[in-house]
C-alpha cells in the first residue's frame, strides 16, 4: 500500500514586484482531497530556485545572486494537519533588504509530508513526494531588458507526427521576461488545422535572466500524411520574430509504397523496351 499523501497546491507560481525595504505578504493554498485515506501532516520549506541548461532543469539546491530571496522569506504556519477535504492557507512574508540588488529573485516553497518515515509491513520507507510553488520576483531599481530570439527551428520533412518546433530565446538582462509563442498551421487548401476552433495557439514562456532557453512545441492536430504551412510568431521584449516553413509529413510505409510502385514501373518500362527491340530485330 502506498501511504504517500497526494495533495493539491495552488498557485504553482507567483509573479510579484518588490521594492527595497518592503515587507510583502502572500500565501499558498494546500488541500487534502475529499477521497484521501488519512489526515495529511504537511510541512512547508523554503529553497533557492534556479535553472540549469537550455532545457531549464530545476535546481532547488544551489544558492546564487538570483536566489537570495530564499533567505528573505519566513513561513507563518510551516506545519499543520489537514483532514480529508480540508483546505488551509499557508502565509509567508518577504522582508526585502534596503540594499537588495535590482532584478530577478527566485525561490520555491516546497510542500511535503511532515511524516519523515512511513512504516509499510514492517519496512520503513521515506515519504518523499513534494510539490513546489515557485516565486518569481523582480526587485525594482536599474532594470536591464536585453535579449533575442536566436533561432526558430521548424522541420521541412518528417515521417510521423507531431510537427515539432524548437525556439531558442536568450535573456541577457537582469530580470525575467516572457516570450509569447503563436503557431498557426494550414493545409494545402489554406484551411487552418491548428489551432483548432476555440483555442488561441499561444503560449507564454518565462525566460530567466542571463539564461538561454529551448522551448519545444508539438502540434498533433495534423494528418500523418500531407503538406502543411507552419507559421510561428514569437513576441519577445516588444518585438515579433516570424518563421515560415512548408512541412511535408510522409510516413515510412508511404515512402516504401512509392518505392515499390516506382520500381515496378521501371521494371515494366525496361521489359517493354527489351521486348520492342526483340520484335524489331525479328
Amino acid at each position: 500500500m502506498d501511504d504517500t499523501n497526494i495533495f493539491t497546491l495552488t498557485p504553482m507560481s507567483q509573479n510579484i514586484s518588490l521594492q527595497p525595504g518592503q515587507v510583502y505578504t502572500g500565501s499558498i493554498t494546500v488541500a487534502n482531497p475529499a477521497n484521501a485515506a488519512k489526515d495529511f501532516n504537511y510541512k512547508v520549506e523554503i529553497s533557492p530556485y534556479s535553472v540549469v541548461g537550455e532545457d531549464y532543469t530545476a535546481d532547488l539546491i544551489t544558492q546564487n545572486n538570483r536566489s537570495q530571496i530564499s533567505k528573505w522569506i519566513k513561513i507563518e504556519n510551516p506545519t499543520g494537519t489537514l483532514k480529508p477535504n480540508d483546505v488551509t492557507k499557508v502565509n509567508f512574508t518577504i522582508t526585502v533588504p534596503e540594499n537588495a540588488p535590482a532584478g530577478g529573485q527566485y525561490a520555491a516553497l516546497l510542500v511535503s509530508s511532515a511524516d519523515n518515515n512511513v512504516s509499510n509491513n514492517g519496512i520503513t520507507i521515506n515519504n518523499v513526494f513534494e510539490m513546489a510553488s515557485l516565486i518569481y520576483a523582480n526587485v525594482t531599481g536599474k532594470m536591464v531588458h536585453e535579449g533575442e530570439v536566436s533561432e526558430i527551428l521548424v522541420p521541412g520533412f518528417i515521417t510521423n507526427t507531431p510537427i515539432t518546433t524548437n525556439t531558442i530565446v536568450k535573456n541577457n538582462g537582469n530580470s525575467h521576461e516572457f516570450a509569447e509563442i503563436a503557431i498557426e498551421v494550414k493545409n494545402l487548401f489554406n484551411e487552418t488545422v491548428y489551432p483548432v476552433s476555440g483555442e488561441s495557439g499561444i503560449t507564454s514562456e518565462i525566460i530567466m535572466p542571463e539564461t538561454t532557453r529551448l522551448i519545444t512545441r508539438n502540434i498533433n492536430d495534423v494528418s500523418p500524411l500531407g503538406v502543411y504551412h507552419v507559421t510561428e510568431t514569437v513576441n519577445y521584449l516588444g518585438q515579433d520574430t516570424v518563421a515560415y516553413k512548408t512541412v511535408m509529413v510522409c510516413p515510412v510505409w508511404f515512402m516504401a509504397l512509392l518505392l515499390v510502385t516506382a520500381t515496378a514501373i521501371i521494371v515494366a518500362i525496361v521489359r517493354s523496351i527489351l521486348s520492342h527491340r526483340k520484335n524489331k530485330s525479328a
